[in-house]
């Protein structure tokens, strides 16, 4: 049987002269360590989540129905023309179908629609956002439409369209006449 070599001595000895003197190295410094978290405003937070809420809760008081009849009107606005829109008397010289459409395509559509119909001097449009029916609560489009109209400076009015014109699926805007400079 084959013994098995243990280092000698001697090996220890040699191994010694063969690398000759030998320093300790100093330790290495350690690492850095994560900087502590910024600290969070939680109230500040708790605030904000709160207003949110308010104003969700406020939005969704404010939603329409499939039923509901869309009508705004500005005061600069005459109340003969008013009455006319309201009565249907004023027909869409274009129309915009925005069935079948997420909102944020509806919403780009209409957003280009409306200045593409203000820049070729077009003072009176039609919407085709439909009743809704197929939403799964709240009409989307209607509420979306309704809210976009509402805020832009070039809407002078808009009602819901006549029955023959697609009633509270649709709506007829009044485009204030473009500012030629």
């Amino acid at each position: 049987m084959a013994r098995k070599h243990e280092p000698a001595e001697d090996d220890h000895a040699l191994f010694l002269s063969a690398i000759g003197d030998v320093r300790r190295l100093e330790d290495a410094p350690e690492p850095p360590s994560t900087p502590k978290p910024r600290p969070r405003a939680r109230m500040a937070e708790q605030d904000e989540a709160a207003a949110r809420e308010t104003f969700r809760h406020a939005l969704d008081a404010s939603l329409l129905e499939a039923g509901d009849t869309l009508a705004y009107r500005r005061d600069e606005l005459p109340s003969r023309s008013w009455q006319r829109l309201k009565r249907g008397e004023l027909s869409a010289q274009e129309e915009l179908d925005l069935h079948g459409t997420d909102a944020r395509t509806a919403e780009a559509l209409l957003r280009a629609f409306l200045n593409d119909a203000r820049r070729h001097g077009v003072g009176c449009v039609r919407v085709i956002h439909g009743k809704g029916l197929q939403s799964d609560g709240m009409p989307v489009l209607k509420n979306l439409v309704d809210r976009m109209l509402r805020h832009r400076a070039d809407v002078l009015a808009f009602h819901s369209a006549p029955p023959t014109q697609g009633g509270t699926g649709a709506v007829v805007v009044l485009l204030a006449p473009s500012k030629r400079r």
